[in-house]
């Protein structure tokens, strides 16, 4: 008699048309945001070593690049721009004329169907590559960094960036920012804050794509413990408290059960994003032969979906959305 429950549950695996009748999770390119780095010059397409298929990209590439991603059917794309120079205050950050401005008014030009979000940080600008100025005591100041990061926001929305992302882990930095874009006239503009962001060694690849790598110390000071599931609900409850329309979990993979207790907790919308150091291992492994890159990308996805996440940020979006028109 045992075995009776579970052959009631095998039947209802028999066939793939069975199996898509029952499925839970569903996993679409309209899920996924693609990342890119934008970079001065022109036809400058050069390899991020470390993240097979990603690239820097000046602003004539970038257009070929963008045209592809709305063509797949993917929802939008992140915006990480890599300055011309850098300084102790990321000036490049908030300049009108700066790479990510630059980018967001081609995009909107000639993509504009498609959703552009920017990140709002100033770790890719300083010439010491943490994510806000440094203070007497040589570590960030939160306070005065509120104001660049704002400043940097409204340069965006300026530009015409569909949602701002603040990524710097700053206390306040929402607030800050939905204060500046309202009284600027753009209180139209959503955020998207990376509420829990945790002090990962799964940036790794990330920081050689955008140079960004803290020439001293680390930034453990102001991202998140990776040990802490309760602080992190507090991250995401002060930034929707503050007037954030989305939040994020990030990194994704090894923060499913964060990003499962932020689901159940808070109805607000909820990104996740599948970071440089996940993308990496599942490219290394695949070009070993040790793993069927297709399948395990689109479980990894999936994964992250199941766990909570209404948007997926991941360098996977091209060719995931790829293999999922192949199933239709």
């Amino acid at each position: 008699m045992a075995a009776f429950p579970q052959l009631r549950l095998r039947r209802l695996r028999r066939s793939e048309t069975v199996r898509e009748m029952v499925r839970e999770t569903s996993l679409a390119p309209s899920d996924l945001i693609y990342p890119l780095f934008v970079c001065h010059g022109r036809e400058v397409k050069t390899p991020i070593e470390s993240m097979p298929g990603c690239y820097q990209l000046s602003l004539d590439q970038l257009l070929t690049e963008v045209t592809e991603v709305a063509d797949l059917g993917i929802s939008g794309v992140m915006l990480f721009g890599i300055p011309a120079s850098k300084d102790e205050a990321g000036t490049e950050a908030y300049d009108p004329q700066g790479i990510v401005q630059e980018a967001v008014k081609m995009i909107k030009q000639t993509t504009p169907r498609l959703f552009v979000i920017t990140d709002v940080c100033l770790c890719e600008y300083t010439d010491h590559g943490h994510c806000g100025t440094i203070g007497d005591d040589g570590t960030v100041d939160n306070d005065k960094t509120l104001d660049l990061l704002a400043r940097t926001a409204m340069s965006h929305a300026d530009a015409g960036a569909d949602m701002v992302a603040p990524s710097a882990m700053m206390d306040g930095q929402v607030k800050a920012i939905r204060d500046a874009l309202d009284q600027s006239g753009h209180s139209e503009i959503p955020i998207l804050a990376y509420a829990a962001k945790f002090a990962s060694a799964f940036y790794g690849p990330f920081r050689e794509a955008a140079g960004s790598a803290p020439q001293f110390g680390d930034r453990r000071g102001y991202q998140m413990d990776p040990a802490n599931v309760r602080m992190a609900l507090r991250e995401l409850e002060q930034d929707i408290d503050e007037g954030a329309d989305m939040v994020m979990v990030k990194p994704a993979l090894a923060y499913l059960d964060v990003l499962n207790r932020a689901r159940r907790r808070f109805p607000h919308p909820l990104a996740a994003y599948n970071v440089s150091g996940e993308y990496a291992m599942v490219k290394a492994a695949s070009a070993a032969g040790w793993l069927d890159e297709k399948r395990i990308t689109l479980e990894i996805l999936t994964s992250i979906k199941r766990a909570g996440a209404d948007v997926i940020l991941t360098y996977h979006a091209k060719n995931a959305s790829r293999w999922l028109s192949e199933q239709e």
